[in-house]
Parts: structure tokens; sequence; C-alpha cells
């Protein structure tokens, strides 16, 4: 089984009730083992413009899913959750977004899917999380740790703790 590491965000409505439910959703399937989750994070709208702030959080699996039947899931649930795409709208407000932000070291660029997820290492958002539970995970393309690559951040934006765990 592959670990893999997923990035859930809310920002509209139930914030906290959406990352809940993706989690749930996840786990239901035979080929998804959670391992760990972290705690839910509370952040400002990153590069968008929205009065709603997220709620974020990351988890930790096993899956025996491909990348890309990964992302079709992941993509499944969110429409099940009510997010709603718009094509080149940007970012926008959502009930859940579910990214995949590593997928063991691999390194994939296609039209649909990029892995390792490509603002991971800009995004204070998605690194404290993930220093809660990999802060020793090596980035495939940096070679550098969360830890490492944390520090290196110029402009960290505000990230605070919001909750216990998923």
């Amino acid at each position: 089984m592959a670990i893999v590491y997923l990035s859930l965000g809310s920002n509209l409505g139930d914030r906290v009730g959406y990352l809940q439910q993706a989690t749930s959703l996840l786990s239901a399937m035979p080929e998804i083992n959670i391992v760990t989750t972290s705690s839910f994070y509370e952040s400002e709208p990153w590069q968008m413009n929205s009065e709603n702030w997220f709620v974020n959080a990351i988890i930790q699996i096993s899956t025996t899913f491909s990348p890309e039947e990964l992302l079709r899931e992941c993509q499944r649930i969110e429409n099940q959750l009510g997010r709603k795409r718009e094509a080149n709208s940007g970012y926008t407000d959502r009930t859940i977004d579910i990214d995949i932000l590593f997928y063991e070291n691999k390194i994939i660029n296609t039209d649909t899917l990029t892995i390792p997820h490509r603002f991971f290492h800009r995004r204070a958002f998605l690194m404290v999380p993930m220093l809660e539970i990999a802060e020793d995970f090596v980035h495939p393309l940096f070679n550098k740790t969360v830890e490492n690559l944390y520090d290196e951040l110029e402009n960290p934006e505000m990230v605070t703790l919001y909750g216990t765990r998923v």
C-alpha cells in the first residue's frame, strides 16, 4: 500500500463538519486506510478574495489506489459534499477541497495531476498541520524536510490551531 498525504480544507458552511464528512467517506473505502490525522487549523484565504477563513487538516493514508484513481475518488467526494467548480474562475470559496500533497516520493506532472502539490512549499496552512504528523517527511523535489521548508518561508501567513483531530 502507498503512503499518501492529503490536505482537506473548507471555508463555507460547517467547515469542520465538511472535513469530518470527507474523512469518513475516505475511510469507508476498502482501498483506503487512514493512518493519522492532524488537528484542525484556521487560516485566512490564500491568493483569493474572500472574507471566509479556512479550516484545514492533513491526513496520512495508505491506499491501493493509483494516484489517478485517488484523484478521481477525491473529486467524487468533493462533488458529493457540494463542491462547485467553475472553469477558469481561479480560487473560489468551497465546501470542501481535497488535494493530494504527496504520493510516496513520486513526482507526477500531467494535465490533470501534479504531485507533489505545486504550492506546498509556499503555504504555511499546509505545512503547519503536516509538521504535526510528519515533520521529517522529505519533499521529493527539494530534498528537504517539511520542517526545513517551513523554516525557509519568507512570509508565513497566520495559521492557528482551531480544534482537535479530524
